[in-house]
């Protein structure tokens, strides 16, 4: 059907593409990243929205304004400066401005009893270190009207002032992601491009997955604007259907088109090459977006509006790859017949004819043939080798989502670094507590530990003031000590370390059903696909293996801080937590994905006779070469996420590439011919009762 209707197909897809284009690019100015790590059902979380209801303004400062005094803090140059920028933070859509001196509120009035922490001596956690910088905080209402824009326009013509703090943060996390998608674009499209011209050995050939990648990517941010339009999704998920649309769509139109040339070589017209080419390599490319889908769709289970977009976006965008791949390219290669080989200098099309004919004497038959002989010492040493390298993994630490993932020259990470270094423990991330209002919470308060200041009471609120940095050990402790004094009244404790607390609990909650639904998609459909048990779980390890070692070199580059020299990044001495749960399935989808390709054309050659070893060492030469060149494009489309300046999106395309490269290594190269080789016959064992529920 497709042949017959070829040109319609192709100019239907013209059409819908360029509407996707219209309708889908808008999407990066309706994402956000506001409270992505998040479990709404967390107790900080909790706390948080009840201290908004109570006050009509946000929990914590919305604004840190850092001001480079110039001189000693009482000096008369430094009233002054405070002075003016205090003047400058009151607005309409301010609650509350902090200063070192009185607090000024939202209307300007000002009050010697409403000094911070009840006295004067308290204002001097607002002074650094050296007593020469300051910083003041102004908490937005509910509605802010506007503020923040002109707050912007008020401070722009003071030169000493830097504006940082929540919405800063959050806002220029969003601009970041996308000049790195754009960024990442331009760096990866010409690279691509490039090399799929080396691989296809044709221009025309080269052309068809940037056309795949481009319209796969299109329809999936279409799909992931209108999905937002019903639950919010994260703008973090625009940067996984760049890299996976564009590195999926190389995949399939790889396999595709080298099927296609192969059965024209065998002397097929271009419609029975193409209808060959369907039922074979099609089928596994359905399957393998099945299976790439199945894997990112388990972090659908997690709370976390970071993850659960990260899983709807890509499994939308394996599907939206797959159906482009099995429309569009095959109307293309419909179209273009032997046409497909042009625009390449002759020896390349020779060499396309001359693999086709050596496929017994080929490098990949003969190497795996050499794996074959000594199947134990090639699976012993590989497995020893992946495990080694996975070893630093027991020594992850985590860390939490603040101002320091952005560039050094982002104004909000500028203040972040000064209040974290120059500043005693503060109140720009303070603990604190939501209370019933009018409840006699004194007694209560009185029992909480206070190791930095007295607590201060507010009503329907109690802050505290945590030791140490924010997420740091000292401030984790305090958080729990202080949930564990009993209250007379429902109270929930809330602010940025109790929320990091509750993330990493979430995760952990939700994380072993997430595994289990990966576990059992991945198994279900890989014994659809083979007909046999034994394959998929061997597939589960093999997955299993790579990602450990793909998890030990992540935490010791961004964690340890090796590379920060060639990568560009500074070491945070953790990863952030939700990193190894959305890694695990991205790049067991993709590992999975290329363990597809080759089991698929092993099983197509032993179902028509061949014997095990032999449609071993046939499929790898035939998908060999493929495979390797799918994973080097597949590294460079989403390893060019390293050029991120957002710390935990270099981390992801990290590691996603290192799997790659491991899984399309190692693990295909040499533990598949091995372990394929020493299960002989039982690689293809299936129980009677199990055979009967499988189509013909």
């Amino acid at each position: 059907m497709i042949f017959r209707h070829r040109r319609a197909i192709v100019w239907c897809a013209a059409v819908v593409v360029l509407v996707a284009a219209v309708l889908a690019l808008p999407v990066f100015g309706e994402l956000g990243n506001e409270n992505d790590f998040d479990d709404p059902s967390a107790e900080a979380v909790t706390a948080r929205n009840a201290v908004n209801r109570a006050s009509g303004a946000f929990a914590t400062p919305s604004v840190v304004a850092l001001v480079r005094l110039g001189a000693p803090v009482a000096s008369a140059q430094g009233r002054e400066r405070i002075a003016r920028v205090a003047a400058a933070l009151r607005d309409p859509g301010v609650a509350s401005v902090v200063a070192y001196g009185p607090r000024v509120g939202g209307d300007g009035a000002t009050s010697e009893a409403d000094l911070l922490g009840g006295g004067a001596p308290a204002d001097r956690r607002l002074v650094s270190k050296d007593g020469r910088s300051t910083y003041l905080l102004a908490t937005f209402r509910q509605d802010d009207l506007g503020a923040r824009t002109r707050i912007e326009q008020r401070v722009r013509g003071i030169p000493y002032v830097t504006l940082g703090g929540g919405v800063y943060a959050a806002r220029q996390v969003s601009s970041q992601v996308s000049a790195d998608i754009a960024r990442a674009e331009l760096i990866a499209f010409p690279i691509l491009f490039i090399l799929t011209l080396f691989v296809f050995r044709s221009a025309v050939s080269a052309l068809l997955p940037l056309a795949v990648g481009v319209a796969t990517i299109l329809l999936s941010f279409l799909a992931i604007r209108i999905v937002n339009q019903f639950n919010g999704m994260s703008i973090f998920s625009l940067n996984l259907i760049n890299g996976l649309g564009l590195g999926l769509a190389i995949d399939y139109s790889l396999f595709m088109v080298s099927r296609f040339r192969e059965e024209l070589a065998g002397g097929k017209d271009r419609q029975a090459a193409l209808a060959a080419t369907l039922k074979t390599a099609g089928r596994v490319v359905a399957f393998s977006a099945i299976t790439v889908a199945a894997a990112l769709a388990a972090l659908i289970v997690f709370r976390q509006r970071f993850l659960y977009s990260m899983g709807v976006g890509g499994a939308l965008c394996a599907l939206i790859a797959a159906g482009v791949s099995l429309t569009l390219l095959p109307a293309l290669l419909g179209i273009l017949g032997e046409k497909v080989n042009a625009g390449g200098p002759r020896r390349w099309k020779e060499a396309i004819a001359r693999e086709a004919r050596a496929e017994r004497s080929g490098f990949w038959y003969r190497h795996s043939q050499r794996v074959m002989r000594r199947p134990v010492l090639f699976a012993t040493a590989s497995a020893v080798l992946l495990i080694a390298l996975g070893l630093p993994f027991t020594t992850i630490r985590f860390t939490g989502i603040d101002a320091s993932v952005l560039p050094k020259d982002q104004s909000a990470r500028i203040v972040d670094d000064a209040v974290k270094n120059e500043f005693p423990p503060n109140e720009t991330s303070p603990v604190y507590i939501s209370v019933p209002r009018g409840a006699d919470v004194a007694s209560y308060a009185a029992r909480l530990p206070a190791p930095v200041a007295p607590p201060r009471i507010q009503d329907g609120r109690i802050d505290l003031i945590a030791p140490g940095q924010p997420l740091s050990d000292e401030a984790k402790a305090f958080v729990r000590e202080v949930r564990a004094v009993p209250a007379p009244f429902e109270r929930n404790v809330g602010g940025q370390t109790a929320g990091f607390l509750d993330q990493q609990g979430s995760l952990r909650a939700h994380l072993p059903l997430a595994l289990a639904i990966l576990a059992a998609t991945t198994l279900i459909i890989l014994f659809v696909m083979t007909r046999s048990v034994v394959l998929p779980v061997k597939a589960l390890v093999m997955n299993l293996l790579s990602l450990c070692a793909a998890f030990g070199l992540v935490v010791l580059v961004f964690q340890d801080g090796h590379l920060e020299w060639l990568l560009a990044f500074d070491s945070q001495h953790a990863i952030e937590s939700s990193q190894p749960v959305l890694l695990f399935a991205v790049a067991f989808g993709l590992s999975t994905d290329y363990g597809v390709f080759l089991l698929g054309r092993i099983k197509e050659l032993h179902d028509s006779g061949l014997s095990n070893e032999e449609a071993v060492a046939l499929g790898l030469q035939r998908t060999g070469r493929i495979v390797t060149f799918a994973a080097a494009l597949m590294v460079i489309a989403i390893g060019c996420f390293v050029t991120a300046s957002i710390i935990f999106i270099k981390q992801l395309g990290f590691g996603v590439a290192v799997a790659v490269l491991i899984d399309a290594t190692i693990v295909r190269a040499l533990l598949v011919p091995a372990l394929m080789r020493l299960l002989g016959d039982w690689n293809w064992w299936v129980p009677r009762p199990l055979a009967r529920l499988l189509p013909a």
